[in-house]
């Protein structure tokens, strides 16, 4: 690992990877080689934990083709010069801020999204001149093995590498010094990972996750709310980042809630061989999450099958914030519906927490969506839906506190991976004799009137 890097560092260093052209040009390439395998991703992805042809296609893939194409086409706005204003103490003179890349840097990709949280990153990455070291999710071992035969066999690893493994192999990666570390995947490992940067004084962004709320109030469309929300908590059998982690509905409305999901189930149909619906990725998650159903409290679903990884959709009713589900981020598909009696109580229960990654509000009032959107403080969210603010490649995407640091998508994902450097250019046709020795009285008042002090 350390040669690799020491030849993505020499390699960089020849300055390469700066030219625009160079980098549309090896986008492009990466986007032509996704395509041309898409049948082996879509087959390893299967095989790893049954995610079908379609959702792997909508849900990874075709963002990825989007961050690209977005790239290629904005890449020379995105790099170029940007002129600034020049202050009165440095003139004659002008000012811009050059955008160069970081360097050599690591993106540690994360099991539930296999593509597209190690393969967006690394669009970033390169649209900002960056080489890349990549480090897949272990526990998807097969879409972590194609991704490395796809991208060794159409880059060199002094441009991008692929290091396959589990934790010795990420803690060796951890161990060595790059320009920049993203990493994608839990809080706990976050917190790891951001103890090694600190050894190499490394920058970091960590997209992590918590419990997403979602706001469910009296005044909301409930056919339209049910809809939405089934589809976000149980898209990927619930494992998923950004999913609504549990529900917090207006009493009055808990039971036509509750039976609009239970309709809203049943009319979905989830289920692998529908074809819209995902295992849980291995035993050690499936037991997890086996452990959290109280089956007093099961309004629906419940039903487990451990030979087939299989949970199906579940709502838990009568939920508390004492229940042991509510105690971490359930990352499967389980949705607690605690009921509330004031807003007010619950925005403040929420506030008390642990700042989610996301936050969701069903609502048909003005009043009550600027309620809960100004009184919480999340990475991201939605009015009256849920997930897809990460189809929008114009909004940046990260969480705050616990959640995560940094952002990225779009022009925000090139920010990560660059540098701005300031820079002033002097003339030489005239120079203020204020900063020269003799520091006089005269020269103070003359400061003094500059600066209105």
């Amino acid at each position: 690992m350390h040669s690799i890097i020491s030849e993505q560092r020499t390699y960089f260093n020849t300055h390469a990877t700066k030219d625009v052209s160079f980098r549309i040009q090896q986008l492009k390439k990466l986007k032509k080689t996704l395509k041309a395998n898409e049948s082996l991703l879509l087959e390893a992805i299967y095989a790893d934990f049954k995610k079908s042809p379609f959702d792997t296609l909508v849900t990874e893939l075709a963002l990825v083709y989007q961050d690209i194409d977005e790239a290629c086409k904005k890449l020379y706005v995105w790099s170029r010069k940007k002129p600034t204003r020049t202050n009165l103490l440095n003139f004659p003179a002008r000012s811009y801020v050059l955008p160069e890349p970081l360097g050599v840097v690591l993106v540690i990709g994360a099991w539930n999204y296999p593509y597209q949280l190690s393969l967006a990153p690394l669009v970033a990455a390169m649209a900002a001149g960056c080489t890349v070291v990549l480090k897949p999710s272990e526990l998807p071992a097969r879409t972590s093995a194609a991704m490395k035969r796809i991208i060794s066999e159409s880059f060199s690893e002094a441009y991008i590498a692929v290091v396959e493994g589990g934790i010795p192999e990420t803690t060796q990666l951890l161990a060595e010094k790059f320009d920049k570390i993203f990493f994608t995947g839990s809080t706990a490992v976050g917190k790891i990972v951001y103890k090694a940067a600190a050894e190499h004084l490394t920058p970091v962004t960590l997209e992590l996750g918590g419990k997403s709320p979602a706001f469910v109030t009296a005044d909301c469309n409930l056919k339209m709310t049910a809809k939405r929300l089934i589809w976000a908590k149980f898209l990927n059998a619930g494992q998923t980042c950004i999913a609504p982690d549990y529900v917090l509905v207006d009493r009055q409305m808990e039971q036509p809630f509750l039976e609009a999901c239970r309709k809203e189930i049943e009319k979905e149909q989830l289920s692998f061989a529908n074809g819209n619906y995902s295992q849980i990725i291995n035993n050690q998650n499936f037991e997890r999450l086996q452990s959290l159903i109280d089956p007093a409290k099961v309004f629906c679903g419940g039903t487990v099958d451990s030979a087939e990884r299989y949970i199906a959709p579940t709502i838990i009713q009568n939920a508390t914030f004492e229940d042991a589900i509510m105690q971490e981020e359930i990352f499967g598909p389980i949705l607690p519906v605690i009921p509330y009696d004031s807003l007010d109580d619950a925005i403040n229960k929420v506030a008390g927490l642990p700042k989610p990654l996301s936050c969701y509000v069903f609502t048909g009032t003005s009043k009550t969506k600027k309620k809960v959107l100004n009184s919480l403080s999340f990475g991201a969210g939605m009015v009256n839906d849920a997930v897809m603010h990460i189809t929008n490649s114009h909004l940046p995407f990260g969480g705050v506190g616990a959640s995560g640091i940094g952002s990225y998508h779009g022009e925000a994902g090139f920010r990560t991976f660059t540098h701005y450097k300031g820079v002033i250019e002097k003339s030489n046709w005239l120079e203020l004799p204020l900063k020269y020795f003799p520091h006089t009285k005269t020269k103070l008042w003359w400061v003094k009137q500059v600066f209105k002090w």
